[in-house]
């Protein structure tokens, strides 16, 4: 049985945009649409080169206990307008009821105009596991790799 995210939607939000969708069968992430406020919804909103942003998706949802919904850049707007997303991936927990919002940010160098009920990030549900962090007096186990880090791996 697949795990549910139960959706609602804000009281301004537009219904006739789609909820998140799977774009193919073998698609990973959800696609989340821009759902503009009224008063931005004809004119979209135009991010600048650098600019942040949190582009609303008129949704609030529950993530089942045990999961965690990852919201991950379009690849296809980064590549080719610059518009990516400052922490990716963004974590919405499994206890969190606010509005879901796509923290984005523009890297490009012109200014982009998202436009109400664009696709604008997918969401990626996956299960979750907390540990228990401890101090241990005894060193830690060795491996291959040791201290070695960022960039450490080399070059493919």
């Amino acid at each position: 049985m697949k795990p549910i995210v139960k959706v609602v939607r804000e009281d301004w939000a537009d219904p006739e945009v789609a909820l998140p969708a799977y774009e193919t069968p073998g698609a990973a992430g959800a696609d989340l649409r821009a759902n503009l406020r009224p008063e931005e919804r004809s004119l979209g909103f135009t991010l600048r080169p650098m600019q942040r942003a949190i582009i609303p998706t008129g949704l609030r949802v529950e993530i089942p206990e045990g999961f965690e919904m990852q919201i991950r850049p379009r690849s296809g707007l980064a590549f080719r307008h610059g518009i990516s997303m400052p922490n990716t991936p963004g974590t919405i927990d499994s206890d969190y009821r606010g509005p879901l919002g796509v923290l984005m940010v523009n890297i490009g160098a012109h200014d982009y105009t998202i436009a109400h009920g664009e696709r604008i990030a997918q969401a990626v549900v996956a299960p979750v596991v907390q540990v228990v962090y401890e101090i241990t007096e005894e060193p830690l186990s060795g491996t291959a790799r040791g201290e070695n880090g960022f960039g450490s791996t080399g070059k493919a």
